[in-house]
């Protein structure tokens, strides 16, 4: 049997048995060639699928670490925060104590101002009030020396001066208290008085002082309350009106029959408006005796002084007249002998 044939299209006559080994060893390798593509194909996917898991943990590994450095800076930015809040609040805190400080220090210091300014104050008040209560003492021993002035000493409690007042036979015709005081007007200030008052048993209280209520400042002197009020400047007058009018209750009492009722009604006319209104007439009367002596007194100076200047320019020209005849007339002149001494003194 041939084992071979011929193409009907070229004539080539073709082995069959050497073709067949030849396509089968074909068929072989073109099948070994297939497995190893596989192969590869199979070890290329698995390359890429080794590298892509390679690739993903080294780009998780990346991202943690930047989430790592991003927390570890945030962490350090926090860290740094803190510290630059803690270093802020102890600043702060530190400032704060030395403001409470400084502010603790400057209030004591004004504390200290102001307690020393009022101790200034209370000084000078203290010493203003003391020299009214002097100006009053030495006032009524002046004007009543018969009287016993009797001065409050200072820590004892009650007003400042006791006046016994004595007649001139040596009587004793009542007392009168005062009460001096430099600052700003208080209603509490009669009150106490009148607790003095009692205490002193005293038969009328005045109390003088530089600021006046609103009611008495026109006059300068009233009565409110059972005390009589009055100004620094017109207490004299005050104080000689009533102790005359208490030396004349006294006398009304020696010779008064049924001494209770007379006592009743000599109370009434001491706190009744009769008594009062008659003290201020008896005040605001030397007052004006004051004023009209005063206007007397100047108006005499001036016109004494107007006088004397007359006189004494009548006598210069006297003088003048009689040198110019003696120095016409020589011895001639008869001699006067006030002229020539007057002339000499001069």
């Amino acid at each position: 049997m041939s084992n071979t044939i011929k193409c009907k299209n070229c004539g080539t006559v073709i082995d069959v048995g050497e073709q067949l080994a030849h396509d089968i060893k074909e068929s072989v390798v073109l099948e070994e060639r297939k497995k190893a593509q596989e192969e590869v194909d199979i070890v290329r996917r698995k390359f890429n699928t080794d590298m892509g898991k390679l690739l993903d943990e080294i780009k998780t590994l990346r991202e943690k670490d930047q989430m790592r450095d991003l927390e570890m800076k945030k962490k350090l930015l926090e860290s740094e925060e803190t510290i630059k809040n803690d270093l802020k609040i102890k600043l702060e805190d530190e400032h704060r104590l030395k403001d409470l400080e400084n502010y603790k220090k400057m209030q004591d210091v004004l504390k200290a101002n102001e307690e020393l300014k009022r101790k200034l104050e209370q000084g000078s008040q203290q010493t203003q009030g003391e020299v009214l209560e002097l100006t009053i003492e030495k006032k009524l021993r002046q004007d009543y020396p018969q009287d016993e002035i009797k001065e409050v000493k200072k820590g004892v409690k009650g007003a400042d001066v006791i006046q016994i007042v004595i007649d001139k036979k040596g009587q004793k015709c009542g007392s009168l208290l005062w009460e001096s005081k430099n600052a700003k007007w208080s209603e509490t200030w009669i009150t106490k008085l009148k607790e003095d008052q009692r205490q002193a048993k005293a038969d009328l209280a005045i109390l003088v002082s530089v600021d006046l209520p609103e009611d008495i400042k026109e006059k300068g002197i009233g009565y409110k309350n059972g005390i009589w009020i009055c100004g620094a400047t017109n207490f004299n007058q005050l104080a000689m009106s009533l102790r005359f009018n208490l030396v004349n209750i006294y006398y009304e009492k020696q010779n008064a029959v049924g001494v209770d009722e007379k006592m009743k009604v000599l109370y009434e006319y001491l706190t009744g408006n009769e008594f009062k209104h008659r003290v201020e007439g008896i005040v605001e009367a030397f007052g004006t005796m004051q004023d009209d002596i005063e206007r007397e007194k100047r108006w005499f100076s001036a016109k004494w002084a107007r006088q004397e200047k007359e006189i004494r320019k009548v006598i210069d020209h006297t003088h003048g007249m009689y040198g110019d005849l003696q120095g016409v007339t020589g011895r001639a002149l008869p001699e006067i002998k006030s002229l020539e001494l007057s002339e000499n003194t001069d």
